[in-house]
């Protein structure tokens, strides 16, 4: 059975806002502000979905980077490389905050992101952490 086509409009708006709220949190972190800052600085405003991820990575730091910090084994969360931390705190403030969100979904989307825009091994890091800290905070019933 086909995809109806306004199902699919809707999965790659929230792609290119996911991809969105990635260059945001990586200016904000370049120019060391906040992500709120710089989506204040935009001569154009983003998207909601863009604008609520942002905002929620700032609202919830602390939760996410400990989640963080708990789950990675190998990397300090100073030391991850910026585009590896930024789709993680994404992915794990969509884990949280956003229920109707399939834990699948977010979990895809963090690692095609990852997989685009880090290193060769950004997609394997990002899919291993996602896996761990899902489980802890989206147990299956």
């Amino acid at each position: 059975m086909a995809e109806r086509p306004d199902r699919v409009d809707r999965e790659d708006r929230r792609s290119e806002s996911r991809e969105r709220a990635l260059t945001l949190l990586y200016e904000a972190q370049a120019k060391a502000q906040s992500g709120e800052a710089t989506l204040e600085a935009l001569p154009v405003a983003a998207d909601e979905m863009a604008t609520k991820l942002v905002q929620g990575v700032d609202a919830h730091r602390e939760q996410i980077d400990a989640l963080l910090r708990k789950y990675s084994r190998t990397w300090t969360l100073e030391r991850m490389p910026v585009i590896d931390r930024s789709v993680l705190r994404i992915a794990v403030f969509e884990l949280l905050a956003s229920p109707e969100v399939p834990t699948a979904v977010i979990i895809d989307e963090a690692v095609e992101l990852a997989k685009s825009y880090g290193t060769d091994d950004s997609g394997k890091f990002v899919n291993g952490m996602l896996s761990s800290i899902s489980a802890s905070v989206r147990p299956v019933l």
